[in-house]
This record gives structure tokens, C-alpha cells and sequence, in this order.
């Protein structure tokens, strides 16, 4: 069976194309600024550059541009962020589509790309099923008493309450661990820290605590994206800058996060670059993002007893030498233990914890598109 994996963005689209008989990787490629006068296109070899006025005709550009244009799709697989009610993976009909639409307001850097990117599919290729594996999924093992707020007692029963995401990163770490340590009974804690950010708390393979919240604008300060919050604060914002609640609301989901404490860029390297050369506000970002991880692997410790296994993953994670060295730094208590000469890797599957530290330090490259690609699959064998 061949799947294509989609992982969509406001202004992106990437993909990966799997032959699930051997799980092996046919391509992979995408589109980046869509509806920009300069879109560039990349699959597998070729590339290409110009206007796509929306995730259509990135789509578009991309099919043509597959190695063998010939190749028939057998599935489409959505990395979805946000189903409300609906988790797992299921497949993609007209009630998934118009529940993602309700949710536009809570997800609106995810939700409104993956629907038209949907949409997009089926109107050029309507006789390939698709199938949505939502985020979320992966954290419905968390215990109700560490998803509920102290809320009135009928906004939970409207769904608010902590959701949990990068659920197909985190479920990939989980596997991988048990596969590389032989074991299924870990106690891991999984720092997915990139563009956008979640640390997970792992017990014997399923989730149990994640720093996601009701929605993607919660938790660590992200790229452009606020993080944890406190709405009261709203309160001395509005009248001072003269905002309206929904403006408050697109200022903290577009220039909040690193974006917003640096006033240098939403990508890290940047920030990295910038503080080197004595930039306090970019020394300050950096700061706030590795405080943030280690408040929650702190709390992660307390929920698991302690930790097997400690993983960084995602693209500052996977990259970050001195960003994973600053995490670690003086965790001896806990018996996290970096050593610094293992700790300079980037972008491979490695150990980075001294000899003497009780718990596995472990650089992990994510693959969230095979899981993804995994439980369509799966879906799809169901239904058939």
C-alpha cells in the first residue's frame, strides 16, 4: 500500500511518501510561503519556484513532481492537530471536516490548512481515502485529574479541559525507547522542542502528562506562539494597547513565543546567533525556553518517580548542543548526567548521557509520519 503522509501549515505543506509493505520511504518533499509570490517547491531531487496562491496548487505542483508522476496513491494520511471529541485516527468524512472547522477559533495556525488541504485532496484525487490521526490521541491514558481545570463544572462538560499534542512524536519516542532499550516498562520523558514545543511524561509506553493544554497555544513558549498564560493578564492588555479580545488573541498565536520575547526571529538559530553576539533579548528567549523544559521535566519526574530515560527530539532538540546542555545542566540530583563530547550531534540517533548517570540521556530523531502512516493503515484494514 502506498500512503502519502501530509503534515500541513498555515503556509507550508510537506510530505512523505511510504511503500507501508516495507515501510521504506519512496520521497519526501513539500512546499514552503504558499500564497506568496516566492513558494518554493522541493520533491526528492527537483525544486522549483514561483507563486501558489494556496495549498491546492501546492498539492498541484507537488504530484507533478513525483519521480514516477504514475504512482497510484492507495492513502492520505493527516498529521491533524485538533478534533474536540473526535481522537484517534479516523477516517476523514464530511462530520470529521465540519468538527475541525468548529475549531477553528482554538486552532487557528492548524486547523483551517489541514481542512483545505483535505478538501484540496479530495477534489483532485476523491477515490483515495483519507484518514485524520489526530494529536491527541496518543494522551488519552492521561488520568482525568491531571486533564481537568478548576473550571465551572460545565465548561469541562463542554470539553475544556487539557487535551494534549504531538501525539505521533511522542508515540514514536515511546516505541523507538522500548525498541532500543529492549524494554516495555520505561519510565521516559520526551522533550519535542522545534518550531512548536511539548514535553511528555511516557509510562509503560502511554502517555501520562503533557504540557499541551486545551489548545496548541499552550504550554512552552513556541516559535510565534504564546505558551502557558494567564488569561486575567488580558485585563491590563486590552485597554493599554487598544486591542480587541480577537486581537489580543492573533497578536499572542503570530508574535508571542520566541518571536515575541527576542524581537529577532521565530527560529531559534537565529536567536542562538543573535544572543552570541550580546543580544539580551535574544539571550532571554533562549533562557525562557530552557526553563520552561526543565519546570516540566521537573514535574514529569515527580508523576513517574523518577525516569528511565530522558529524549530530545524535534529540530531544536535533535540540533541543540547548547540548547540540551543547558536542559541537563546541574540535574544531578535527579541523576541527569550529559557528557559534553557524546552531547555534539546533530540530527542523529544518539546517547548523550556520562557514564555515570542513572538516567539514559538520548538524542532521537522523530518520525511522526510513519506512525501516522502506521495507523492509516491500520484505519483502513478496519474499515474494509
Amino acid at each position: 500500500m502506498i500512503v502519502l503522509v501530509a503534515n500541513i501549515g498555515s503556509t507550508s505543506f510537506k510530505f512523505r511518501l511510504f511503500d507501508m509493505a516495507d515501510e521504506r520511504e519512496l520521497v519526501r518533499g513539500g512546499a514552503e510561503r504558499i500564497g506568496k509570490d516566492d513558494a518554493k517547491v522541493k520533491v526528492g531531487d527537483q525544486s522549483w519556484a514561483g507563486r501558489l496562491a494556496d495549498h491546492g496548487e501546492a498539492i498541484d505542483r507537488c504530484l507533478r513532481m513525483l519521480p514516477d508522476p504514475q504512482i497510484k496513491l492507495d492513502a492520505i494520511g493527516f498529521k491533524a492537530v485538533h478534533g474536540g471529541t473526535i481522537s484517534g485516527a479516523v477516517p476523514v468524512d464530511d462530520q470529521v471536516i465540519a468538527t475541525m472547522t468548529e475549531l477553528f477559533d482554538i486552532a487557528p495556525a492548524h486547523n483551517p490548512p489541514y481542512v483545505a488541504a483535505m478538501k484540496a485532496f479530495r477534489g483532485r484525487l476523491p477515490e483515495v481515502p483519507q484518514v485524520a490521526a489526530f494529536e491527541t490521541a496518543f494522551h488519552q491514558s492521561i488520568p482525568t485529574s491531571r486533564t481537568t481545570f478548576g473550571v465551572p463544572w460545565e465548561w469541562t462538560q463542554a470539553g475544556v479541559r487539557r487535551y494534549g499534542f504531538h501525539g505521533a512524536s511522542h508515540r514514536y519516542v515511546a516505541m523507538r525507547s522500548a525498541e532500543i532499550l529492549g524494554r516495555q516498562d520505561l519510565r521516559v520523558i520526551s522533550c519535542h522542542v522545534g518550531g512548536s514545543s511539548s514535553v511528555c511524561a511516557i509510562k509503560n509506553g502511554r502517555s501520562q502528562a503533557n504540557s499541551f493544554s486545551t489548545t496548541p497555544q499552550s504550554g512552552l513558549p513556541h516559535n510565534n506562539r504564546v505558551g502557558d498564560f494567564d488569561p486575567y493578564a488580558l485585563l491590563k492588555v486590552l485597554p493599554k494597547f487598544n486591542l480587541t479580545f480577537e486581537q489580543a488573541l492573533a497578536e499572542m498565536a503570530a508574535r508571542g513565543g520566541l518571536l515575541g520575547i527576542s524581537g529577532v526571529s521565530n527560529d531559534h538559530r537565529d536567536i542562538e546567533e543573535a544572543a552570541a553576539k550580546g543580544d539580551a533579548r535574544a539571550k532571554l528567549a533562549d533562557e525562557t525556553l530552557i526553563e520552561s523544559v526543565r519546570h516540566y521535566i521537573g514535574a514529569y519526574l515527580a508523576i513517574l518517580n523518577g525516569a528511565d530515560l530522558l529524549v530530545f527530539t524535534g529540530g531544536i532538540g535533535e540540533n541543540g548542543i547548547a540548547f540540551r546542555a543547558a536542559v541537563c545542566a546541574n540535574m544531578d540530583y535527579a541523576g541527569i548526567r550529559l557528557d559534553a563530547s557524546r552531547n555534539d550531534v546533530r540530527s542523529m540517533e544518539a546517547t548523550v548521557s556520562a557514564e555515570d548517570s542513572r538516567v539514559r540521556i538520548m538524542v532521537i530523531p522523530t518520525n511522526e509520519e510513519l506512525v501516522v502512516a502506521r495507523q492509516t493503515i491500520e484505519v483502513l484494514g478496519k474499515r474494509h
